[in-house]
């Protein structure tokens, strides 16, 4: 099956369902020589795992990675990484009144009008853990850009119709991201949120939400244009996620009311900056920007600013209400949902959105370097 390739030359190749043996990741390309052991990726699995309480799902995974190769002495030797995660606690049964119908809002009847077969357990390759061979080549991508300095966070923005202040705003806390289920930079707000979401659960029901991400220490000039802009390729990493429906940069949607000479963003000269990780051109001068209205992406390639952007997620479409379907004789159905399934899945998209852009950034720091004499 074509679509499980991601990059050029930091190229990952994910693997696995949700109910099979095992899901993992190969990743070609990678350069050889920076440091990565077990705990890297076990870390940043840990940060996706369900089971933690708050609107996740009660399916506990041990989630332990396995590094079968491209790693010595921990160090990467420049080979193919390949990392397995093997399943322990599918509890495919739970799945046995599903073989035959189609639930709402899933890809149950797009992917059998595609193949004419699908795996119902769990969805198969379309469930939302097979974002954990992503999770995982995105803890190789991270290591390998903090090398370079660049830092990536992602916190949840909003869920349930609840907003969260921005870093720029009265008590947004980053300290207080990894300090609640909701990952919410803002304890009282994060409360309200999960109130919220409990009384959203009793009723058999789910809710959407947004994760926001800030990348810091982005060197100037990332971004192959015109088809594969820095935006661009960012835009269709998120798409790709199973639940996420938009995507937006700085200003983002709120540009379509706004001004020119209000979200210009415009240069004034930085002498003083420190050199970037990839050097400018001799011939062109240091800056700064007066504002970050684009997000840090102008004409699709970075320009030294903080690079910011805010996914949006539907609501988790496993809910228990009944609901009405139609099952593969094509006579309608009356459907209760049973199982393990998250209210929200912010807390666990937030690691998987860091991962997607680590992926994305390694890939275009990569083929920056080959861009220029």
């Amino acid at each position: 099956m074509a679509g499980n390739v991601f990059g050029e030359l930091f190229r990952v190749t994910t693997f696995g369902e949700s109910h099979g043996a095992g899901l993992g990741c190969v990743i070609d390309g990678c350069p050889a020589g920076f440091p990565l052991t077990v705990e890297d990726i076990a870390a940043e699995l840990r940060r996706r795992r369900p089971g933690a309480g708050g609107p996740s799902t009660s399916r506990a995974e041990a989630d332990g990675p396995e590094i079968l190769s491209g790693v010595f002495e921990g160090k990467t030797l420049g080979s193919p990484v390949a990392i397995l995660v093997r399943n322990t606690n599918q509890r495919s049964g739970d799945y046995d009144n599903l073989k035959d119908v189609y639930r709402p809002g899933h890809a149950d009847w797009t992917w059998e009008a595609k193949y004419g077969f699908r795996d119902h357990r769990g969805g198969g390759r379309s469930s939302a853990r097979e974002t954990l061979g992503r999770v995982a080549a995105g803890a190789v991508a991270k290591k390998f850009l903090a090398a370079a300095g660049i830092e990536i966070r992602a916190w949840t923005s909003a869920a349930a119709g609840i907003a969260v202040p921005g870093p720029a705003d009265r008590g947004f806390d980053w300290n207080e991201i990894e300090q609640n289920p909701l990952r919410i930079p803002h304890r009282e707000i994060a409360q309200q949120a999960l109130e919220k979401l409990e009384a959203i659960r009793s009723e058999g029901d789910s809710a959407g939400c947004a994760v926001s991400c800030r990348v810091t220490n982005l060197p100037p000039g990332l971004g192959e244009p015109v088809f594969d802009k820095l935006d661009a390729r960012l835009a269709a990493a998120m798409l790709s996620l199973g639940a996420a429906k938009g995507i937006e940069f700085g200003a983002g949607f709120s540009a379509a009311s706004g001004l020119g000479s209000e979200l210009n963003d415009c240069p004034v000269p930085a002498p003083d900056l420190p050199p970037a990780f990839i050097p400018l051109p001799p011939n062109v001068p240091q800056v700064r920007w007066t504002g970050n209205n684009a997000g840090g992406v102008l004409g699709g390639i970075s320009n030294g600013m903080p690079l910011e952007f805010t996914v949006v997620f539907k609501p988790v479409p496993s809910i228990s209400k009944k609901q009405q379907t139609v099952d593969r004789s094509g006579t309608v159905q009356e459907l209760v949902i049973q199982g393990r399934h998250d209210a929200c899945i912010a807390p666990r998209a937030v690691p998987v959105v860091e991962a997607m852009a680590a992926l994305v950034i390694a890939d275009l720091l990569l083929l920056q370097r080959a861009a220029r004499i």
